[in-house]
């Protein structure tokens, strides 16, 4: 995927729509080891449905790639969004800078 593009998905799945605080806080957790929802949602104090939501949007935006088991589901950072780190980390950066 075109770093451009990317750029843009992030900027509107993280500052575009809401839940985007979420989605950064989701992102953070994964960037640092793998989760599954039920472990994501304890870690920020969410409940299961408000995770599978977030996740299945990161999902979809292959932000995020599930490793599939039958039951917990572990989410990794996907290789395009890790070799693009810095662009997510400017989009945090910026909206710090606008609260």
């Amino acid at each position: 995927m075109d770093p451009i593009y990317l750029k843009r998905i992030l900027w509107y799945i993280l500052a575009g729509m809401r839940g985007g605080v979420t989605r950064i806080n989701i992102l953070k957790l994964i960037l640092d080891r793998p989760f599954n929802m039920n472990q994501m949602g304890k870690e920020l104090g969410l409940d299961y449905k408000t995770i599978q939501h977030h996740i299945k949007v990161l999902e979809e935006n292959r932000i995020v790639v599930p490793i599939q088991k039958k039951y917990g589901t572990m989410y990794f950072p996907s290789q395009m969004f890790e070799q693009n780190i810095h662009i997510f980390e400017e989009i945090v950066n910026k909206i710090k800078k606008e609260e």
